[in-house]
């Protein structure tokens, strides 16, 4: 008898197809079924056992599991305490449209934390607007790191790309910071070959990735706005963050303090909310 779902998260990009799954079970979770997608997953903590390829496999936290379209497989979790994962279901044509020679993954359970680091990256990102950037950004660094699970030869250093295209870019994110670019539509916008010349110029010339650069501005300004005595909600709707929560996240990884909590600092005019809270 199959377990149901402690958690489950399900978010589709209706422009590429991608699907991201976030879930948690413990016991019997699947019966054994096929996916016309690419699949590849971290399992974020417990034991996840499938059955693959004529045999059972393990994947535990931290570890990647792959699979192309059409191979079939189940799910569980045979330890106490279950287990939770995040895949990502990319469709055929996305992944052969960057990978062309894709054939078949080496292994359906490998040991690679940068490809990891990407996945949840990508599935965190996907379907909030405001992070098509940074999720493009992630889902280019899953497609990389597959190569070598495909056996594909890595990709060449190619040059450093059009420095007049990286500074147009760079406007265009200042000018609007709620634009909500996605990686094709900016690096079209600036006149860059495509997102990837734009990615290595704008890495040359400002010495970050363009969702890094708009995510450093919109601090920097969120900031501004906050010492000034604007709300958190406000602040975060004009900086281009999803939402107050959004901020909150971000603004206290950076800075080490709630945005609720510096606006009282610099104003002393508290808004109400916990200082250790995401505000």
């Amino acid at each position: 008898m199959l377990s149901p779902p402690r958690h489950l998260r399900l978010v589709r990009d209706a422009s590429s197809g991608i699907e991201a799954v976030a879930a948690a079970f413990a016991g019997p979770a699947y019966d054994l079924h096929r996916h016309e997608e690419w699949l590849v997953g971290v399992t974020l903590r417990g034991v996840q056992a499938f059955h693959c390829r004529g045999a059972r496999r393990r994947s535990t936290a931290g570890q990647v599991m792959l699979m192309a379209p059409g191979e079939p497989h189940d799910g569980e979790g045979p330890e106490q305490g279950g287990f939770a994962y995040t895949m990502l279901y990319l469709p055929q044509r996305w992944l052969v449209a960057l990978l062309p020679d894709a054939g078949g993954f080496r292994a359906p359970v490998v040991a690679d934390a940068r490809l990891g680091a990407a996945i949840c990256a990508a599935a965190a990102g996907l379907g909030v607007a405001t992070e098509r950037l940074a999720t493009g950004a992630a889902l280019d660094r899953v497609a990389a790191a597959l190569r070598r699970h495909l056996g594909i030869a890595p990709a060449r250093a190619e040059p450093s790309g059009d420095a007049a295209a990286a500074r147009r870019a760079r406007d265009l994110l200042h000018a609007d910071l709620t634009a909500g670019f996605d990686s094709d539509a900016l690096a079209a916008a600036a006149g860059a070959a495509d997102r990837f010349s734009l990615a290595r110029a704008f890495r040359a010339v400002h010495g970050v990735a363009p969702h890094g650069y708009l995510r450093q501005i919109r601090l920097v300004e969120a900031r501004r706005a906050l010492a000034a005595g604007a709300p958190p909600a406000a602040v975060a709707a004009a900086c281009g963050f999803a939402d107050q929560s959004h901020l909150g996240r971000r603004f206290r990884r950076a800075f080490g303090v709630t945005p609720a909590a510096y606006r009282a600092l610099c104003t002393g005019v508290p808004d109400g909310r916990d200082p250790a809270g995401p505000g």
